[in-house]
C-alpha cells in the first residue's frame, strides 16, 4: 500500500463514541489543506462538533457522503500527493482495513467506566492510560455537567499521561445524596477517588464549577496540585448568570431545556436534539432538582458567586475563557495574578468542547 496515501477517518471523542454523521464537508477534491484547518461537521449522538486536518497536503478523494452515518475510523477521505495516481487511490479505498476502535489489546486504549465507593455513594468516573509515565490529568466539569464533557479533550490528554474524569455526586451517573450537597463534599468526594486511585499528584483540570472544586483541592492540598488549568471557572468573580442556573435547574421538557442548553455556545448549531435529550434525561432522575436546588442556593445565590477563590493560587496557573461566554463574563479571566491566560474568540462557556483542539494544546503546553 502507497506510504505517500494519508487515509482521513472518523474521529472517536470520548469512551461510548461508535458512530457519527458526516454532517458537511469543508473541503473538495484537490484542495490543498493545512494541518489544524477545519475540514468537516461531524454529528455524534452527545454534540455537533468541526474536525480539523491531523494532516497537511493535497486532498485527493471524497470516500465519505454527507449525512450518512459511519463508524468510528471508518475511511471519509484521502490525501495524498499529486504524483499518486487515481488508480493507485482506488486501490488504497479497495484495500482499507478498517482498525477495530474498541481493541482491549492496545494498552492506550481508555479504561471502561468505573464505580468508586466515596463517602457520598458510588462515584462513577473513566481512567485512560492509566499506566502512562507522565503526569496525570483529572478533569472535573461543572454545574449540571458529567464527565461527557471532556470527550473531545480526554484522548488528546491521555497520549503520554493518565488521564482521570469524574462524575461529580448528584451529576451523570453518581450516586444522589439524600443530604445536602455543599462544595466541601464535592472537593472531598473527589480527593476520595483520586486517593483510591493512588495516582500521588495531577495536573487538575476544572470547568466553571469545576474549576472552583480544582482550586479548593490545590489549596486543601497542594501536595496533590501539580498545576490548575481553569476553564471558564467559577470562583473567579461574583458575576453569574442567575437566568441560566435557575432556567436549566427548572427546565422540565425539550422546549425549555434547548434554548438555556445554546447559552453554553457560541455556534447555537452545537446543541443537538440528542444532547437535549440526554440532559433531560439526567434532571428527570429523583432527587436531582433538589440537588441542584441546594447546591445553587450554597454557591449561586441570587445570580451571584458566594464563593470566591480569594489569593491567587501558588499552583502555577493556566486560565482559558471565551469571549462570548454568556454564564460567566470571560473578564473574570484576569483575575488570579500571574496566572497564564487565553480568551479564545468566537466561543462560549463550553470553550473546552467549542474549541476542543486548541484548548488542548494550551494545556499540554503548560504542563510541560
Amino acid at each position: 500500500m502507497n506510504p505517500n496515501i494519508i487515509p482521513i477517518v472518523m474521529p472517536k471523542w470520548g469512551l461510548s463514541m461508535k458512530e457519527g454523521t458526516l454532517v458537511e464537508w469543508h473541503v473538495n477534491d484537490g484542495d490543498l489543506i493545512n494541518v489544524g484547518q477545519i475540514i468537516m461537521d461531524v454529528e455524534t449522538d452527545k454534540i455537533a462538533s468541526e474536525v480539523e486536518a491531523p494532516d497537511a497536503g493535497l486532498f485527493r478523494r471524497r470516500v465519505a457522503q454527507e449525512g450518512d452515518i459511519y463508524s468510528v475510523q471508518a475511511l471519509l477521505g484521502v490525501i495524498a500527493p499529486q504524483d499518486v495516481t487515481d488508480l493507485e487511490i482506488d486501490a488504497f479505498i479497495a484495500a482499507f482495513v478498517q482498525p477495530d476502535a474498541n481493541d482491549e489489546s492496545d494498552e492506550t486504549q481508555a479504561s471502561p467506566y468505573a464505580f468508586s465507593n466515596t463517602s457520598v455513594g458510588q462515584v462513577r468516573y473513566s481512567l485512560m492510560n492509566k499506566d502512562a509515565d507522565g503526569i496525570p490529568y483529572v478533569l472535573i466539569h461543572g454545574f449540571g455537567g458529567d464527565l461527557d464533557n471532556w470527550l473531545f479533550n480526554m484522548d488528546a490528554l491521555s497520549a503520554s499521561s493518565p488521564v482521570l474524569a469524574i462524575d461529580l455526586p448528584a451529576h451523570g451517573q453518581s450516586a444522589i445524596p439524600l443530604f445536602a450537597l455543599t462544595l466541601a463534599k464535592l472537593v472531598q468526594t473527589v480527593v476520595e477517588v483520586f486517593d483510591e486511585l493512588n495516582l500521588g499528584h495531577a495536573h487538575w483540570v476544572g470547568h466553571s464549577m469545576g474549576g472552583l472544586v480544582c482550586s479548593e483541592v490545590a489549596k486543601l492540598h497542594p501536595e496533590k496540585a501539580k498545576s490548575l488549568a481553569l476553564i471558564a471557572s467559577a470562583g473567579l468573580g461574583k458575576e453569574i448568570s442567575g437566568d441560566y442556573i435557575q432556567s436549566f435547574i427548572h427546565a422540565q421538557n425539550r422546549r425549555e431545556l434547548k434554548p438555556v442548553l445554546q447559552m453554553l455556545f457560541a455556534d447555537k448549531g452545537l446543541v443537538t436534539r440528542s444532547l437535549v435529550d440526554d440532559v433531560l434525561k439526567y434532571k428527570r432522575l429523583d432527587g436531582v432538582t433538589s440537588s441542584l436546588t441546594y447546591l445553587a442556593s450554597e454557591l449561586f445565590p441570587a445570580g451571584t458567586q458566594m464563593r470566591t477563590m480569594g489569593e491567587s493560587p501558588s499552583t502555577p496557573t493556566l486560565v482559558i475563557w471565551g469571549d462570548k461566554d454568556e454564564v460567566i463574563p470571560a473578564s473574570h479571566a484576569h483575575h488570579p495574578l500571574g496566572a497564564e491566560c487565553h480568551i479564545i474568540e468566537n466561543t462560549g462557556h463550553m470553550v473546552q468542547m467549542e474549541k476542543a483542539n486548541e484548548v488542548n494544546a494550551i494545556i499540554l503546553a503548560h504542563s510541560q
